[in-house]
């Protein structure tokens, strides 16, 4: 794996993420080759396509206030054209069944991605 280093706080908890997965596939290949199997399975577009999946993704891990998902997904719906406002209603859906928890993480969390994102694509 290549060493980048992070630009921003976002980037740094992405690339974080990466090592992990990485360090994991290392010591436990088969269930990690199962498992991205499975959830590329899930992200490949069908009825939903993959943007729509990327959307979905985000508000569940916004609702269970899952920090790394967050991010990813995120990024998951920048890079499949998401605009801002796509992405802000799925924190609104996603507040209205998690409550101030959730919105916290949203008014915080996803526009710091955003934000971070952006950046990046310079």
């Amino acid at each position: 794996m290549d060493v980048m280093e992070p630009k921003n706080t976002t980037e740094a908890i992405l690339l974080d993420y990466k090592k992990g997965i990485g360090t994991f596939t290392q010591k436990m290949p088969e269930i990690a080759s199962y498992y991205n199997a499975f959830t590329e399975s899930c992200f490949k577009a069908g009825v939903l396509s993959e943007r729509e999946k990327q959307l979905i993704a985000l508000g569940i891990s916004i609702y269970n206030q899952d920090e790394y998902c967050m991010i990813y997904h995120t990024k998951g719906c920048i890079d499949q054209g998401c605009s801002e406002q796509e992405i802000f209603e799925v924190a609104g859906v996603a507040a209205a069944f998690g409550g101030g928890a959730a919105m916290s993480q949203a008014v915080t969390r996803i526009q710091e991605a955003l934000e971070d994102f952006n950046q990046t694509k310079h």
